[in-house]
Parts: C-alpha cells; structure tokens; sequence
C-alpha cells in the first residue's frame, strides 16, 4: 500500500467513524492512535480526548503499553493529553522526555514514557474554535523524530479528527433536544386532551379542570402527565372524572 493509500485510508476512517452524527469517539480515537505511527514516522501515538462538561476523558493508544500509560496518567493528572489547553508551544515540537521540561511537568508520566523506551514526544492538540477537545502524542526514539513535513500531516489529522467529534458531538447533542422537545409536545397535548375530558364530564371550565387535575396528581403523589393518560385512555379515577363521586 502507498502512502497516499494508506492516508486516504485514514481519512476515509476517521469520516467513517462517525457516520450520520452516531458518535463514536472510541472508534474515532483507535483510528487516529493506530493510523498515525505509521503515517508520521514515529514509534508510537496515543490519543487522549478531554470533551469536559459531564462526560469523562478517554484515552487509547497504538500498543497496549501506551495504552496504559495514558489511562493510568488520566488518573495522575498528568501528561500533555490531560489538559491539552494548557500545552505549551515547545511541547509540538519533539521534547526529551528526559529533559527539565518533561520531568518537572510530567513526575510520573515522563519516567514512565522513558521505560516504555520513548524519549522524546509530540503533543498535538484536537482543537475546534471554540476549545480544545484532547491531543494526540507521537512518542520516538533517536531514530524515528517526526519530521516538520510528518508534524504538518499531524496538525491536519488532528483538525480532521477534531472537527468530527465536534460535529458528531453537536449532531448528538441536537437529537437528544429534539427527543425531549418532542416528549415535552406530547406530554403537553395529553394534558389538554384530559383537561377537556374533565371538563366536559363535570361541567368544569378549563382553568378549573386543569386545577382538579393537577391536585389529584400532586394529593396522590404521582406525575401529572400519568394521571392525564389514564383519563384521556379512560380509566381515570372516578373522583377526578365522574361528577357523581
């Protein structure tokens, strides 16, 4: 496979992971981790993704071991994945892991990256306008340095990579809005539909309807949209819907 096969490959995946605004941020993280040693030259990549609000950071990497290291420093706190909004400059260009830098940020994730053999690393941050959503770590050697050329190729993956969470995100969270709008719609329509019911049986006006109906509701300690349902299907209590009682 050519290079420009196995990239077009990658972007085709990393499009592909997330189809019709299913997040899938595992899927799409093991894309950009497995794809990019390879892609940009390097011993191996890890990916940490850090959406913030409610939902937790996830991290996975292109071996097992880096896997690891990364899941293990989310606990820490440490590593540049963790708050990748907090990535200095100096760290997107290949740092020593053994270096003053590493070490003094990193006490526990530098030492740990070394006895993987990695000594030097990469963060490239999976940025969007409005934050910033993780980084993807390239770990080398003396050897395997990603070149100016391979760290342009990163910074559009990750772009790549970052637009579609985001949007997949945005897709999911629209669909989530619409699901409670359209539960609120119909919650709402069975609340008339009962109030009229009351109404028309016990000679009451709306306002008053709706009043008995939601002092039922609330003396009986049970959801208004409940209690509603059972009139409109028609077996509703008899004190709330039958004037007689």
């Amino acid at each position: 496979m050519t290079p420009q096969q196995q990239l077009a490959d990658v972007f085709v995946a990393l499009a592909g992971s997330s189809q019709e605004g299913a997040l899938d941020v595992p899927g799409t993280l093991a894309v950009l981790a497995n794809g990019s040693p390879s892609l940009l030259g390097t011993a191996a990549a890890s990916v940490v993704y850090v959406p913030g609000g409610t939902d937790r950071p996830q991290a996975t990497g292109s071996d097992p071991d880096v896997t690891h290291l990364e899941r293990v420093a989310l606990s820490w706190r440490e590593g540049p994945g963790h708050s990748p909004h907090r990535t200095d400059a100096h760290f997107a260009a290949p740092t020593p892991l053994d270096g003053p830098a590493a070490r003094q940020r990193w006490p526990r994730y530098a030492p740990a990256a070394l006895a993987l053999g990695h000594t030097r690393l990469v963060a490239l941050p999976l940025r969007v306008p409005t934050r910033t959503l993780g980084a993807l770590v390239l770990f080398s050697g003396q050897g395997d340095v990603p070149s100016p050329a391979a760290l342009a190729l990163g910074r559009s993956l990750t772009d790549f990579t970052a637009v579609t969470l985001q949007r997949a995100r945005e897709a999911e969270d629209g669909r989530t809005l619409t699901g409670q709008l359209e539960r609120a719609l119909t919650s709402r329509v069975i609340i008339e539909q009962a109030k009229g019911v009351i109404a028309t049986r016990r000679s009451l006006t709306m306002e008053d309807s709706f009043e008995a109906l939601r002092s039922h509701a609330r003396s009986h300690r049970r959801p208004l949209h409940d209690v509603a349902r059972e009139v409109v299907e028609g077996h509703g209590d008899p004190a709330l819907t039958d004037p007689a009682v």
